[in-house]
This record gives C-alpha cells, structure tokens and sequence, in this order.
C-alpha cells in the first residue's frame, strides 16, 4: 500500500510538470511555434471545433505559421477566431492557406511574458506542495500499521520527489526565460 501511494503522489506530480510544460508552451516566444494556436476552436457549420481537427498547422520558418484547412470553405473562420484568440497575431488568408507572421517581441512584452512565466511556475510549485501535503497526511493515517522508522522513510522518500519536481520546475522556468530574452 505505501508503494502505491508513493507512486500515486508522483503520478500527479508528474501530471502536473506536463500542464506546465503545455502551458509553457503557449507562450510565445517571438518563434512559430503550432503551440501557439493549438488551443483555439473554431466556428465550422455551428459547432465549436478544434483548430487542430480542421487544418495541419505546419512551421515553414522559425517567423511563420501556416495553417492549410481541410476544408478551403473554413478560411475565414479560422482566421476570424485566430484574429479573437487575442494572442497579438494578424493572419492573412490568401484563398488556400492561412499564414500567420510571428512578430518580433518588444522588450517590454519579454519581460510581460516572463513574468507570465513565472507565475506559471509558482502555480505549479504550489500544485506539488500541494500533492505533498497529500501524500504527508496519507502517511500519517498508516501509523497504526508501520514503524516510525518505516513512516519516516515514506515522508523523506515524498520529500524527495517533491525536491526533484520543484527543481525539474526550476529548470523548465530558466529554459523558457532564456528562449523569451533570445532575439
């Protein structure tokens, strides 16, 4: 039982290092990047649909994004919720394709958006504490049934992977800060 629950912590910590990393990845960082519009949906024949199920999102250049529709009549609605996503990009549709140019980023939106990063970070910090806090109090119901020295293993070995995943946040933070200040 221990194992498992010890398995379980790190399960939805690691869970919540891939939610960080997608929305990391959602930051733009004056690159293309598919990231950047995989979130958006799409009116197609009255119903919301995902971006990614209407058009191949293809990156011919690190400052271009290129969206081809499957469907040539989805044009302009791809382009009208791109242009409402509010992400500081202007498509421009030629009749086959919807080409969006990646602007460079000013200064100031660098430090905006690592400042975005960071809070980012912060949450998923928080979200791991969390877990911790979690595994911590599932330990403390199995005193009855382990030793004291079993228990205090189990609570170092929660701290540890705790420790790891705050770092691996850490890492992942410094990563994105340094592709947010390149030019």
């Amino acid at each position: 039982m221990s194992e498992t629950l010890i398995k379980e912590v790190e399960n939805k910590m690691l869970t919540t290092i891939n939610h960080l990393v997608d929305e990391f990845a959602t930051i733009r960082t004056g690159r293309a990047n598919p990231a950047l519009v995989d979130k958006l949906t799409v009116e197609y024949y009255g119903t919301k649909t995902p971006l990614q199920q209407l058009a191949t999102i293809s990156v011919p250049d690190p400052k271009l994004l290129v969206i081809q529709p499957f469907d040539k009549n989805s044009l302009d609605e791809i382009e009208k919720s791109i242009l409402n996503a509010d992400i500081g990009l202007n498509p421009t549709n030629d009749g086959e394709v919807v080409r969006i140019p990646i602007p460079a980023l000013s200064e100031e939106r660098r430090k905006e958006l690592g400042k975005v990063a960071s809070k980012a970070s912060e949450d998923a910090k928080v979200s791991i504490r969390t877990h911790r806090r979690f595994g911590i109090d599932e330990i403390s119901k199995l005193k009855d049934d382990h030793s004291a020295d079993e228990i205090k293993r189990l609570e170092t070995q929660v701290q540890d992977i705790t420790d790891n995943f705050v770092n691996k946040i850490d890492e992942l933070l410094t990563v994105k800060q340094n592709e947010l200040l390149e030019v």
